[in-house]
């Protein structure tokens, strides 16, 4: 069994001051060869491969930090942090590095780094006026430590001897010491020259004053001083907001006290960066990377623990979906879930896989389920963004999930279904939540993040159990008429993106809807139609669907409008494109009933196309054609069988058709009640909508208007 005490996870700081995790191992100090000395190296876990290799150089400043981390610069820019698992790995590692360079291993420093630019300004300067020495502390010098801390933020060096006479004197808490005095006196002078003082203390960033200054018998002194900034009339209240407003709650009690106290000084710390402290200017800007890594590896530490504790974990989960538990409970639970998750975007890569693997071992999905079906809009909030975390880490794992619920659960409980539910009855105005939960539903569906997963048949699995389970749950709104129901465009959207995707497995779905629903209708059919599909053309003509948009051109009359132009707009496009099985359709129907529309060449124009493409197959087969009499009786043997040939296909490309007929009778048959072709049902919304606008469609061309006189009020097609 390998020693924990050696266990270590290698961080390097990348350009954003943020630390990126290189993985998890196991480190020794061994002398290389090729390094000419005791280095320090760390082979992986998982396969062994060398993943830190660092010669302990003995000018290289190392710091140690919170008892398990050890951090130092091999570089311009390049820091690097060992995280140990055990404090004990982390101080036999720590011997090691002060015996190679000769230090105490008492200090929580090993060198004072000092670049060139001040070590060769100093050199003129008597050696003396390299230490910094600390006045008393006493109420009567205030002025000067605060005069002093001030002057010294400005030089690397001074900062680096400052911040060792504060540690090595116990400066911290003789100053805190004062602050209580002062309030206590209601010394105003005191008490800004505090404030000077703590916050230039930060500024110096050093871990190893954080650690004092944030432990629990510090921090409370340490945010006081931070509210009598002088620039401000009347002190904050900073101290009565963290005692009193923020309350920690324990939605399970948590029984480790360190984890307890990790937790309090995290949310301290954070506040403290956050609120209290002024946005630092350019030259500070980088005066508090180490808080800002303080925070970040507290939060590593965290999650973890969290992570490691099953028995609360598995609590939280349990009281989360347990039917009796309180509605203020169960907003309390989930609340901490969202919280959890959004801690957990801080880790690496490695470490998010790890967290949200648990979390679904936990049972997360399922209890999402529950839960986003609640009345409670908070919890159901809470629920959305906790989703959107997982579908964002692993939109597979929750697929996955989805399509095993069909054999332990009804259709209408379906975690997806609950998610269209949600999307549909949103009662935001704005629909901000629709949006969200569209954006995540299109995630799922999206076949672009489907081709790279390990599982090939994911796509196809998926989309026959979308389809299967949960399409008649999103297009019940428009199968309802909700025409002019505030969502109607949020679904418009839908089915377009639908049609672009997966319109080979939606043919039926999308036709029952653009019977039933006029409105978009017309828009929706000329997509269809621009795809130039013969699939959808067959159904178009089998369905008959150019009958109720020629009768509401019929019954626009005279009225030039949108309705007009977006019409005659579809059947130009079908002219330019010569979609032949659409023209002769048109012709052979309704051409006696458009015949009389002059006023554009449209229709003619079919008709022209139309005749053509009859003089092109007259001529073809009079290119075969020969006179009968001057053939012999084996080119009239192959002539007939010939024949016979083109008649066999004719059976059987009308056998084909039937057997289409009887399948897609059958389907329909199925889907009754919920899908039923419903032609007249797109005649009766003609009926009720006269002009028909589509303000936001920028694919729609322009029709140029026609300044000739309108004809007659055509007569309507018979039903």
């Amino acid at each position: 069994m390998s020693d924990t005490r050696r266990r270590v996870k290698v961080y390097t700081l990348n350009e954003d001051r943020q630390w990126d995790d290189r993985g998890t191992g196991h480190v020794s100090s061994t002398f290389v060869e090729r390094l000419k000395g005791i280095s320090l190296l760390v082979r992986a876990e998982s396969d062994g491969s060398l993943l830190l290799e660092s010669k302990i150089s003995p000018n290289t400043a190392y710091q140690k930090q919170q008892d398990t981390l050890i951090v130092w610069s091999e570089a311009d820019n390049y820091d690097l942090a060992l995280s140990f698992q055990e404090k004990a790995g982390c101080d036999e590692i720590w011997e090691k590095i002060c015996q190679v360079q000769g230090k105490d291993p008492a200090l929580d420093i090993t060198q004072d780094p000092i670049d060139e630019s001040e070590e060769e300004r100093f050199e003129e300067i008597p050696e003396t006026s390299h230490l910094v020495e600390l006045p008393p502390c006493e109420l009567s010098r205030l002025e000067e430590i605060a005069d002093l801390v001030t002057s010294v933020l400005s030089s690397p060096i001074r900062r680096e001897k400052l911040a060792l006479a504060l540690m090595s004197e116990g400066y911290i808490k003789k100053l805190l010491g004062l602050f209580r005095v002062c309030e206590d006196l209601d010394n105003r002078e005191g008490l800004h020259h505090l404030y000077e003082i703590v916050r230039g203390v930060l500024f110096l960033n050093k871990a190893a004053l954080f650690e004092v200054m944030f432990s629990d018998d510090c921090i409370m002194d340490v945010v006081g001083c931070l509210e009598y900034d002088p620039a401000l009339v009347q002190p904050k209240r900073h101290r009565e907001f963290l005692t009193k407003t923020a309350k920690f709650k324990e939605v399970i009690p948590i029984t480790d006290s360190e984890l307890r106290q990790k937790i309090h000084q995290t949310y301290r710390v954070q506040y403290i960066q956050d609120i209290i402290l002024p946005t630092p200017s350019v030259f500070e800007e980088n005066f508090l990377s180490t808080l800002t890594s303080f925070i970040f590896f507290n939060k590593v530490e965290i999650v973890s623990m969290l992570q490691e504790d099953e028995k609360f974990l598995t609590e939280v989960f349990a009281q989360l979906t347990d039917e009796a538990t309180e509605d203020s409970k169960r907003r309390e639970l989930v609340n901490f879930v969202k919280e959890f998750c959004a801690f957990s975007q801080t880790l690496q890569p490695q470490n998010r896989d790890a967290f949200f693997k648990t979390l679904a071992n936990l049972g997360i999905l399922p209890a999402l389920e529950i839960v986003m079906g609640m009345d409670d809009l908070q919890v159901r909030a809470a629920a959305t963004d906790i989703f959107s975390y997982l579908v964002e880490f692993s939109p597979s794992m929750v697929r996955e999930f989805v399509m095993q619920e069909p054999q332990q659960t009804d259709d209408d409980v379906l975690l997806i279904n609950v998610v269209i539910k949600q999307m549909i009855c949103d009662s935001d105005p704005e629909l901000g939540g629709a949006v969200q939960l569209m954006g995540l539903l299109r995630t799922l569906i999206d076949p672009e993040n489907m081709l790279a997963s390990t599982n090939k048949t994911e796509k196809t699995e998926f989309l026959g159990f979308f389809y299967k389970y949960c399409m008649h749950v999103l297009t019940a709104p428009l199968l309802a008429n909700t025409a002019h129901d505030k969502n109607s465009k949020v679904f418009y959207q839908w089915l377009s993106y639908f049609l672009n995707y997966f319109f080979p497995r939606s043919y039926s779905f999308f036709f029952t809807t653009l019977s039933v629903l006029f409105q978009g209708a017309l828009r929706f059919m000329r997509r269809i139609i621009g795809l130039k599909d013969e699939y959808y053309n067959r159904y178009i003509i089998k369905g008959n669907l150019f009958e109720p948009v020629i009768n509401a051109l019929l019954d626009n009359g005279t009225r030039y409008n949108l309705l007009n132009s977006a019409i005659i707009e579809l059947f130009e496009f079908i002219k330019v494109e010569d979609i032949k099985s659409l023209i002769a359709h048109i012709v052979d129907n309704f051409y006696k009933a458009l015949e009389s529309i002059e006023y554009v060449q449209t229709f003619k124009g079919l008709k022209g196309r139309y005749e053509q493409e009859k003089d092109r197959q007259s001529q073809r087969l009079n290119r075969y054609r020969r006179d009968a009499r001057s053939l012999d009786e084996d080119e009239e043997l192959w002539f007939n069988d010939d024949d016979d040939d083109d008649d066999g296909e004719a059976v059987e490309k009308s056998r084909m058709e039937d057997d289409f007929s009887d399948s897609y009778g059958k389907y329909m048959e199925a889907k009754k009640g919920m899908l039923l072709l419903n032609v007249s049902g797109l005649k009766r919304f003609t009926a009720l909508v006269g002009l028909v606008d589509y303000p936001d469609d920028e694919d729609e061309e322009e029709e140029d208007e026609e300044e000739e006189q309108s004809p007659r009020k055509r007569p309507r097609l018979s039903s």
